[in-house]
């Protein structure tokens, strides 16, 4: 049984657990109520029970999951307004974040939001839903950085932790990723244009075409 901290794909193994069963709650292959058996995870990954109970910690955090005295890990319910809620916020948070860093970025931290965004042209032809997850948290954590504001930082980044699953599973309705890309470019040249308001629009209606997205592919399943 694997007890190492790294798994094959360079990620933490706690982590690539958590991702795993965050995808199988938010498509429904774990339904609310299910019970987390510890000891079925640590054989379903061969991993000691450490890395699965670092999982599961992140997920209760993430409200994915509850902790119950005597049941243990339970899939939590999440409603469809719950997950709207979140998105609306988010949509505010992440529309201040960029009408911020529009006009505080440095002309180092433009060009790096706007290669993490050629980066990601690749991923979305090749279809890889993970590595585009991966530099989509990139991209917006670039434009959190570029507020030069260490107190939204912290509070645009923790909502983001908390939304995680969420953010990543609605690039799994339809051609999302493909839309996505499109609506990350239109928000980086209106940061390289220096225009706040522009951007915070493109930002907002980006986290609502998301918040659709999420609601089309539960819906789905």
């Amino acid at each position: 049984m694997n007890t190492g901290q790294e798994g094959g794909s360079g990620l933490l193994l706690s982590e690539r657990i958590r991702l795993a069963l965050a995808d199988d709650i938010t498509s429904g292959a774990l339904a609310p109520g299910t019970q987390l058996d510890e000891q079925q995870l640590g054989d379903r990954f061969g991993a000691s029970r450490t890395p699965v109970r670092e999982a599961l910690r992140l997920l209760a955090t993430a409200g994915l999951i509850e902790m119950r005295p005597r049941r243990g890990a339970i899939v939590a319910e999440m409603t469809a307004e719950r997950v709207f809620g979140m998105f609306e916020l988010s949509a505010e948070i992440e529309a201040l974040c960029v009408r911020l860093a529009a006009t505080r970025m440095t002309p180092q931290e433009r060009s790096g939001l706007r290669r993490i965004h050629e980066e990601s042209e690749g991923a979305v032809e090749r279809g890889d839903i993970d590595e585009y997850d991966r530099l989509n948290w990139r991209f917006h954590d670039a434009i959190y950085e570029g507020t030069h504001n260490g107190f939204i930082v912290e509070q645009a980044q923790g909502l983001r932790e908390r939304m995680a699953a969420f953010r990543r599973a609605q690039l799994r309705e339809g051609n999302r990723p493909v839309r996505s890309r499109a609506e990350h470019g239109a928000i980086v040249e209106a940061v390289m244009r220096g225009d706040g308001e522009e951007a915070a629009k493109l930002m907002r209606a980006h986290m609502f075409n998301a918040s659709s997205a999420m609601e089309r592919f539960a819906a789905e399943r």
